[in-house]
């Protein structure tokens, strides 16, 4: 064999070598999913890392990311921090997305749904359908450090809850109450709730059917310090007027929070039954640890919800799906994203200064 037939060999096997890399890329798992929107697109490696420590959470969270960082700074463990940080919107009863004043069920209870994530540790746990303990939160954490388990519902966490400390008390405000009325008065024109009326109102079954909107609200909060260790924590008192126990993503691990200190953390907030059909944390923390930027995991997120969305009482009359999620992402070196699906979302964020509000990535305009 003459040497420039040595040559052409070993060209030919490089250029096999190159074709197979390029393949990978393109095709294999840092493969750009068929149908995403212009929003998926990656940035362009090398990434800029954020400030740490830093921490984001859901649009009610300013006074959170500024404790939760505040804490961080002074060596406070990151899932106290965060912890501590959505303590202030469970106690809030103006509030009424979480804790005390929470939007009751449909018997005006009030449940609430938690769940913490410890990265240092790889330790999570929630609870779920918690009724009369205005920090569900908490009660998550002591599940973690003190039980064998990862999540306690009903009844089972309430007495957990009682066992641990809690103070047990009725979390409905005259607020929440009012609120609350004012949907089961509006239910329906055959039973015997009637909303407020004149003796000179005569159509009281229009009132009775006045639209009503069904709050949804959450708050998610993720920290990251300067070490690069992360945890997360997501509360809430779930849909308003729910059916008594029902439970959405916020206390599952993978839906409604999800940690890796590998990589970074995920949580959401939103129509939790999308969520849970799509485990989609979970999904953005894998998305990150495959190089997406938190924005770009977000926003395959919803995607992967749009997709997965087949019913048409959830459509709008152009298919798209008549409910939002929004998802927030942190990584491990500081940086930050949100996305929903529909536009018009901000998440809050503190890296040591003033909170501040960021506009959320989206798939569609409102």
């Amino acid at each position: 064999m003459n040497r420039s037939d040595g040559s052409r060999r070993l060209f030919l096997k490089l250029t096999a070598l190159f074709s197979a890399g390029a393949a990978l890329h393109t095709g294999g798992l840092l493969a750009k999913p068929a149908g995403m929107t212009p929003q998926t697109t990656r940035f362009a490696m090398p990434r800029t890392e954020g400030i740490r420590p830093v921490s984001i959470a859901s649009y009610n969270g300013l006074e959170s990311v500024r404790r939760a960082t505040e804490g961080m700074r002074n060596g406070e463990d990151t899932l106290d921090a965060v912890l501590a940080g959505v303590n202030i919107v469970e106690d809030d009863p103006a509030d009424d997305s979480v804790g005390y004043g929470g939007l009751p069920n449909e018997d005006g209870v009030v449940e609430l749904d938690s769940c913490v994530m410890h990265g240092p540790t790889m330790r999570g746990a929630g609870v779920a359908a918690l009724r009369g303990i205005r920090n569900p939160s908490r009660v998550a954490k002591v599940v973690m450090e003190r039980t064998d388990h990862v999540l306690l519902v009903g009844e089972g966490a309430l007495r957990f809850a009682r066992a641990h400390g809690f103070r047990e008390e009725n979390l409905l405000t005259d607020a929440s109450r009012e609120k609350w009325l004012r949907w089961k008065e509006r239910l329906s024109t055959e039973d015997d709730w009637l909303p407020p009326h004149t003796p000179e109102d005569r159509n009281i079954g229009a009132l009775a059917l006045e639209e009503y909107e069904r709050p949804t609200g959450t708050i998610n909060c993720l920290g990251v310090n300067a070490n690069g260790d992360v945890s997360g924590v997501t509360t809430t008192s779930g849909l308003a007027f729910k059916i008594p126990g029902r439970v959405g993503d916020s206390p599952i691990l993978g839906a409604g929070l999800y940690v890796d200190n590998s990589v970074g953390a995920a949580g959401s907030t939103g129509r939790g039954e999308a969520n849970l059909l799509s485990l989609a944390s979970f999904l953005i923390v894998e998305r990150m640890r495959q190089g997406d930027t938190p924005t770009d995991a977000c926003l395959f997120a919803c995607r992967r919800i749009v997709e997965q969305t087949k019913m048409k009482r959830l459509l709008d009359k152009t298919g798209r799906p008549a409910f939002n999620v929004n998802f927030y992402a942190l990584t491990i070196h500081g940086e930050h994203g949100s996305a929903s699906i529909w536009s018009g979302k901000k998440y809050a964020v503190n890296d040591g200064g003033e909170s501040r509000l960021l506009d959320a990535a989206f798939l569609y305009q409102s």
